[in-house]
């Protein structure tokens, strides 16, 4: 059915005010910020019963390690919410094996499991940790392996022990070795400059991937992790870009009048779902890499936006206000079938899936009128409210569908923060000052 021009036109007005007061609400949100500050942590909320472990100090054998990697260690499975460490200083011995455990000592103090590690130099700059999990309880050997790498791998190394630790304990793939991209402002010279910023998931290694005197928004990684999408406003109107990480090397995919926003890269990373108004209103579009061609999905004349995919890449989740608020809807390509997906509160927005398809997390209205983040089961349509704060924002799973990050105002500022999807475990990751938005979490890293 043809579209009415008259609603269209007004849509689209409407769009661009919502687009660009959304814009200009993020500058004056943002306030000075030092040019480069990492985040930090601030654990806020564990597990009723987490797991009691040990992470015995790994170190080298008359030398001295660039890092502490049992720290970063620790420091990983206390963030998960799931695991409560040992303080160095109340151990009671410090072993390198497992044979040197003494099952009776670690027992008494209520530790449930140990991870002990021996580190050797096997060439200069180089380190070979062989490390092991025992479980007090049985005193059972659960397994022993080892990680090489170069001494600027040493953070990559601490977290692919906790990676296993945390697999080998829960039965779930552990997510520490995944990265996070955001977006910072900085008022400088008078001027606000934003920036786009790639770190590891727990804020360490900070990397400016992009710095710009306009607003910078959604950003998303290609599936194989190796490129971002986002929304940059550089050309005065937003534009859709598309960036290698290795080198910086970008392209620019959109260069249309109106709006061009809300890119989401496909599963086998051959398009981009995204949204445009380049028709007269704002619907979804499939770009394709290689044919460089645009085909519209949506036909309608509210406002479609925030596609994201279904993992098996046969469908698309979108935000749209056609019921007269904005709800999720499901679209099935192919066929076109069209499927209203979320029926609780009035408003339902920013849909991400976790990675098991079944899993949707979204922005919510609360009862109270404030924005909270909560999940939906699509299988049982159960409904959790997951966090409890008055403006909660842009949410985004991490790749084993244990954690969601989004964010949040601590006081005057925007942080980012953490929960797990049962909502028992929750974190911040603040700046030293300022505000950090617009978070996206990396798929599994090969």
């Amino acid at each position: 059915m043809k579209e009415n021009p008259s609603i269209g036109q007004l849509n689209t007005q409407r769009c661009r005010r919502i687009w660009w007061s959304m814009a200009a609400a993020f500058a004056l949100l943002c306030t000075a910020l030092s040019a480069r500050a990492e985040l930090s942590i601030e654990i806020t909320h564990g597990a009723d019963n987490p797991t009691r472990i040990a992470v015995v100090p790994m170190t080298l054998p008359g030398g001295q390690l660039p890092g502490d990697i049992s720290a970063i260690v620790s420091a990983d499975l206390d963030r998960s919410g799931l695991f409560r460490t040992m303080a160095r200083e109340n151990m009671l011995g410090f072993p390198r094996s497992t044979a040197e455990i003494r099952h009776h000592d670690w027992s008494v103090a209520g530790i449930e499991y140990v991870v002990v590690a021996d580190v050797q130099r096997p060439a200069a700059g180089r380190i070979k940790v062989t490390f092991s999990l025992a479980q007090v309880a049985g005193q059972r050997q659960v397994f022993t392996k080892f990680i090489e790498g170069s001494d600027n791998e040493l953070r990559d190394i601490a977290h692919y022990i906790s990676d296993t630790v945390f697999e080998a304990i829960t039965g779930i793939r552990g997510a520490f070795s995944t990265r996070i991209a955001y977006v910072t402002a900085t008022a400088e010279g008078g001027a606000r400059v934003y920036r786009l910023l790639v770190s590891d998931a727990d804020g360490a290694r900070e990397r400016l991937m992009l710095k710009s005197k306009q607003p910078i928004l959604s950003p998303r990684w290609s599936p194989d992790g190796r490129e971002l999408v986002y929304v940059s406003f550089e050309t005065r109107r937003p534009a859709v870009f598309r960036q290698r990480l290795s080198d910086a090397q970008r392209e620019q995919v959109t260069n249309f009048r109106g709006l061009n926003g809300a890119p989401a890269w496909s599963p086998d990373g051959r398009s981009l779902a995204m949204v445009l108004s380049k028709d007269g209103n704002p619907e979804i579009y499939l770009y394709s890499f290689a044919s460089k061609a645009f085909t519209r999905l949506t036909n309608h004349f509210a406002i479609d936006t925030e596609p994201t995919w279904t993992p098996d890449g046969k469908a698309l989740l979108f935000t749209s206000d056609r019921g007269g608020a904005p709800q999720i809807y499901k679209l099935t390509l192919g066929s076109n079938q069209l499927t209203r997906v979320t029926f609780n509160g009035s408003y339902n927005a920013r849909p991400q899936l976790a990675a098991d398809g079944r899993t949707l997390v979204m922005v919510h209205r609360g009862g109270s009128g404030g924005f909270v983040i909560a999940s939906q089961d699509l299988v049982t349509n159960d409904f959790r409210l997951l966090t409890q704060s008055a403006l909660d924002e842009s949410p985004t799973v991490a790749p084993n569908g244990a954690m969601v990050m989004y964010t949040s105002r601590q006081g005057r500022r925007t942080v980012l923060a953490v929960v797990s999807v049962d909502a028992r475990a929750r974190f911040v990751l603040p700046s030293q000052s300022g505000d950090v938005r617009e978070p996206a979490w990396s798929p599994f890293l090969k």
